[in-house]
């Protein structure tokens, strides 16, 4: 699931880096458009998240993570197609429901639906080999692309979805039983008792509705800022004074700060046992810890390359916090439902982070913009340290 994933990522979320500017010149387009259609995708993402994640719910995750495949790949292939603003929009539609289907929640949905409580470990470390996906699809994306063409590219990852990510997930993933799992969180557990608590009809655990807002706030504010660093972290670092090689070698560092930080995490829940609401509460510091240090320091080599590693650490654990947190806190029932919902938000504000953020950069400048994400996290951390875990009295 982790090389499906790394696929998934690869030609999705991480294909407008670097075929926007060859789609936009080739259509006659703005890159300005197709980052627009690009946006339209994180939407309809959203918008679709519900549905995947109650499907998933009630019948398992192979058949839906073996139809995203399907989707992304027939996406891709009408993305190669695209000859006007229309025919671009329409692909990134289809695109828009292939990851709703295919990527992080969806995974994460099938686990929990397998194992239960017990899908901690192996969200972390899907996560762990997929946050090898830029890694491997930005190169493989711009050789291909520099060579053949952006459309070859679009083509190229529409064949690896059919022949390498589809099999995969129909030959390996193991079907769900017909019942979903009965396990508790931890956290809900009543001494003495081993029965499963009541659920609310549409699965959500009763008096939970305060923890179900704020992690949806947690969730929107940390999607704002990592998009918004996605798109624009090198500018950022070049408007704080940093020169253009040293911004270059920081961001370089953002994947392994990632992949070293859920490593971390999956040592933790493997041999340590934390809570992931702890871990989630850390990773959500560092990103205004950086920026204070950005702030500070401004355009020194050490400054930058300290907030990209920072960022690159939280945003690594914060990712996997997204799958582990609401399972440790509701449990397994009604996970896929729950996080579509969760996502809803998040989606929206992921989609307007890039316009969003590149108008405060360029208004108002470097300084501004860096209090801007330092004070969207402080409202993620905020919504997190307002959740508390504990157990039920008997």
């Amino acid at each position: 699931m982790g090389l499906t994933q790394i696929v998934a990522w690869a030609s999705s979320v991480y294909l407008p880096a670097i075929l926007a500017d060859p789609i936009a010149r080739d259509l006659g387009l703005s890159s300005a458009t197709v980052f627009g259609a690009f946006s339209v995708s994180l939407i309809v993402m959203g918008l679709f998240g519900p549905m995947v994640g109650r499907t998933i719910d009630r019948s398992g995750g192979r058949a839906v993570l073996a139809l995203s495949n399907l989707i992304l790949a027939s996406g891709l292939i009408l993305l190669s197609c695209a000859w006007n603003s229309a025919m671009l929009f329409g692909a990134w539609c289809v695109l828009g429901i292939g990851m709703a289907t295919g990527l992080y929640d969806a995974a994460f949905a099938a686990l929990v639906r397998l194992h239960a409580t017990a899908a901690r470990q192996p969200i972390v470390g899907i996560t762990l080999v997929a946050g090898f996906a830029s890694t491997v699809g930005w190169p493989l994306t711009a050789f291909i692309a520099a060579h053949l063409g952006w459309r070859a590219s679009c083509v190229m990852w529409a064949v690896l979805h059919l022949v390498l990510a589809l099999p995969i997930n129909l030959r390996c993933l193991p079907s769900a039983s017909r019942e979903p799992p009965h396990s508790h969180s931890p956290e809900q557990l009543q001494p003495g008792h081993d029965r499963e608590p009541l659920q609310h009809p549409k699965g959500f655990p009763r008096n939970q509705g305060r923890a179900f807002l704020l992690l949806a706030l947690f969730a929107a504010a940390t999607a704002f800022v990592t998009s918004a660093m996605s798109a624009h972290l090198p500018g950022l670092l070049l408007s704080a004074g940093t020169s253009a090689a040293a911004a270059l070698t920081a961001s370089a560092l953002l994947g392994p700060a990632q992949v070293a930080a859920r490593a971390l995490e999956f040592m933790a829940a493997s041999r340590f046992h934390l809570h992931p609401l702890l871990t989630a509460r850390i990773a959500t510091a560092l990103h205004p810890i950086g920026g204070a240090v950005l702030w500070m320091f401004g355009g020194l080599p050490s400054a930058a390359s300290s907030f990209a590693v920072l960022h690159g650490a939280g945003n690594g654990m914060i990712t996997v916090a997204k799958g582990t947190l609401p399972l440790a806190i509701f449990g397994a029932r009604g996970y896929g439902l729950r996080q579509g919902l969760l996502s809803v938000l998040a989606r929206a504000m992921q989609a307007a982070a890039p316009f969003a953020f590149g108008v405060v950069i360029e208004t108002f400048g470097a300084h501004v913009a860096i209090a801007l994400s330092g004070g969207v996290s402080l409202v993620a951390l905020a919504a997190l340290l307002g959740l508390h875990v504990r157990v039920s009295e008997s």
